[in-house]
């Protein structure tokens, strides 16, 4: 994550069901679904203004630290996020191993 994301928090919008990290004004998200030992993420997106800030990858990150630390089981159904978890195979650890593409990470 770049420096300039590191202090800017998480927000986890219940009514929007999504993860969300606020930077000048423009958000980047991810929507997820909830179930009691899991958190399905579905999509990450990011406000044109922040196109390629790495605002997406940073609330990739803060995302997964969230969940890591609530000992819940990541699916990655985003593309953006299963690549993320791909490329950086230490978050691994927290993908539920039930999840179809489990192997492929």
């Amino acid at each position: 994550m770049k420096p300039e994301f590191e202090t800017i928090p998480l927000s986890k919008n219940e009514a929007e069901k999504r993860f969300e990290i606020e930077v000048d004004k423009h958000y980047a998200f991810i929507n997820y679904e909830e179930a009691d030992h899991q958190i399905a993420l579905v999509h990450t997106e990011a406000d044109p203004q922040l196109k390629g800030t790495g605002a997406a990858a940073a609330v990739v990150e803060k995302t997964l630290e969230y969940i890591k630390k609530t000992g819940k089981k990541v699916l990655p159904f985003c593309p953006y996020i299963f690549a993320y978890i791909k490329k950086n195979p230490e978050w691994k650890t927290i993908v539920d191993e039930k999840f179809n593409g489990y192997h492929q990470l």
